[in-house]
């Protein structure tokens, strides 16, 4: 018969029994509900990861979804760059902005952080000291013990990869930790896949709307000066460049100018000559092919004496032109100092871009001329009919009238109808010579009236302003070649006169003719001709005057400058 002590013994066995199964299942229990929750907060974290589209919102959301689901204390994503070594962006959650100011430039993929870059695995560290490859942290930088780190693969190539420090509790990261992450990862390769190939539709979009908006604007009949700004300016724009400088071959010589620029320190480049040896542009001239540069400002391809790239960096030379027909052009775009390196896509991408750009000037191009030839077809008919036509008829009413004349015998009506055919006679002229004006206005290059407009236009840098320009009559039929030769080289050394030495800021220029003179003024309102001043230049236009039967006469306004008149009588050619 067992004592009292040995029946509680057995009475108390079962229940000890009991509550360690009750606790075994009770931890099984939980177990199974943090399991549960975990999946749950790791389908969470995937679809928020999956919903984003744009590619910086993406790579954000991923590092909190890290940090969330192994409840680390510090979380990063580092973006590997095109060469492969080095980390070219650094995501980070846990280190606030200022601190980040005070630790200094991000990582870029040394110690530590570059393990994972050479070995591409995930990696689990109790302790980060006593990896082999580190070697501390910089000041200002938050302690950091425990450590995870896990690759992300887009399409089998590493993207980046995540680091993950410090779980909270001072637990260490364990296997489940890692899985759950390396789950995160393959999700978020997927997500930045997608968030890539959006942002490349949405560039491909920019760029084709770009050059729809250019053929608009060449084919509505722009000026090539404008088109060429709307090619730069939207290529500076969908690039991010800081600069975009468009340069051109000059003729028959074998050197560049800038004929235009737009952007950060534009109007140190406007209107410079470059040389094909030593310039980016040059370069990609050159070789017909795109030139690429980490830092022009460092490129030893760039002239040394030509410090114009001050605060830029990358820097991309891409040449454009219609097929077989050579290079046109050269456009540059260049990046502030540390922004990117202009990837392959990128230029391929303008690449196409320039082509496209080039394609659609050689058709506007190809339409003026078009238009050109008709105008010139169209001329060519006028003359025709008026010669075949117009005057022929007026030869029959002279002759009619000279008839007409001899049966008259009172002596006014005599003189009127003579009067009459001397008019008529005096229109033949006219006609001839607007017939003449016609035919061989274009053919010869350029009559007076555009050559006049030419020169003026010329002279606007040299002034530093423009100046203002009035013709009158039929410059173009009435005043003979000879001299209009004169009356060029007249203006071309009166303005230059006025830029070298009125220090004036304002240069009006007249030009006309009644048929019988031709008179050219140009008045300023500068400082006047000084009396004891050099006047050989004003002594040769006073000569050439004189050659022709004109005269030179050069005044002071009375609210002062100078004004010049040189006048020239116009010989009867018909």
């Amino acid at each position: 018969m067992d004592s009292p002590d040995e029946a509680e013994a057995r009475v108390r066995l079962p229940q000890l029994r009991l509550d360690e199964l009750l606790e075994e299942l009770q931890a099984r229990l939980d177990a199974a509900r943090g399991t549960r929750d975990r999946v749950h907060s790791l389908l969470e974290a995937v679809l928020s990861v999956g919903r984003e589209l744009d590619l910086e919102h993406v790579l954000h959301s991923i590092v909190e979804a890290a940090a969330a689901l192994v409840d680390a204390r510090y979380a990063a994503l580092g973006v590997i760059g095109p060469d492969g070594k080095r980390l070219s962006a650094f995501h980070t959650v846990g280190v606030g902005e200022e601190q980040i100011a005070r630790i200094g430039p991000l990582p870029e993929g040394h110690g530590i952080l570059g393990e994972l870059i050479r070995h591409p695995e995930p990696l689990r560290l109790p302790r980060l000291s006593e990896h082999v490859s580190s070697y501390g942290f910089p000041p200002h930088h938050p302690p950091m013990n425990t450590f995870l780190g896990v690759p992300i693969r887009v399409r089998d190539q590493v993207f980046g990869n995540l680091y993950l420090t410090e779980k909270r509790g001072g637990a260490h990261f364990d296997e489940e930790d890692e899985s759950v992450l390396s789950t995160l990862a393959v999700a978020a390769g997927v997500a930045i896949d997608n968030a890539r190939l959006y942002e490349q539709s949405r560039l491909r979009e920019r760029w084709l709307r770009a050059n729809a908006e250019i053929t608009r604007s060449l084919m509505s009949g722009s000026e090539r000066g404008e088109a060429l700004g709307l090619i730069a300016e939207r290529a500076r724009e969908i690039t991010g460049a800081a600069l975009a400088v468009l340069t051109m071959p000059m003729r028959d010589t074998d050197s560049l100018v800038v004929e235009l620029a737009t952007g950060q320190g534009a109007e140190e480049h406007q209107g410079l000559v470059l040389a094909v040896d030593k310039s980016l542009t040059g370069l990609a001239f050159a070789t017909a092919a795109p030139v690429r540069s980490a830092d022009i400002t460092r490129d030893t391809r760039v002239s040394a004496d030509a410090p114009r790239f001050t605060g830029l960096g990358p820097a991309v030379a891409v040449p454009f032109g219609a097929a077989g027909e050579g290079v046109r052009g050269v456009v540059l775009l260049v990046r502030r100092a540390g922004g990117a390196v202009f990837t392959q896509k990128e230029t391929e991408s303008l690449q196409g871009f320039a082509a496209q750009a080039a394609l659609a000037m050689e058709l506007a191009e190809r339409r003026r001329d078009a238009e050109q030839i008709a105008v010139l077809q169209d001329r060519d008919r006028i003359a025709r009919d008026l010669h075949d036509l117009a005057i022929q008829r007026l030869f029959a009413t002279g002759m009619t009238l000279q008839s007409a004349g001899r049966l008259i015998e009172q002596g006014p009506a005599a003189e009127r109808v003579l009067r009459a055919v001397d008019d008529l006679d005096e229109t033949i002229k006219i006609i001839r010579s607007t017939i003449f004006g016609l035919r061989e206005r274009d053919a010869a290059g350029a009559g007076l009236r555009s050559r006049t407009v030419r020169v003026v236009g010329e002279a606007a840098p040299v002034l530093g302003f423009a100046p203002s320009l009035r013709m009158e009559g039929l410059l173009d039929t009435e005043v003979p070649g000879r001299i209009a030769e004169h009356v060029i080289a007249v203006l071309s050394e009166a303005l230059t006169n006025a830029a070298r030495h009125a220090r004036a800021d304002r240069v009006a220029v007249a030009l006309e003719t009644d048929g019988r003179e031709v008179r050219l003024t140009v008045t300023d309102n500068g400082v006047g001709v000084p009396s004891g001043g050099r006047r050989s230049g004003l002594r040769n236009l006073a000569e050439r005057a004189g050659q022709l039967g004109g005269e030179l006469r050069l005044t002071s306004p009375a609210d002062g400058g100078t004004s010049l008149v040189w006048c020239v009588p116009v010989p009867d050619e018909g």
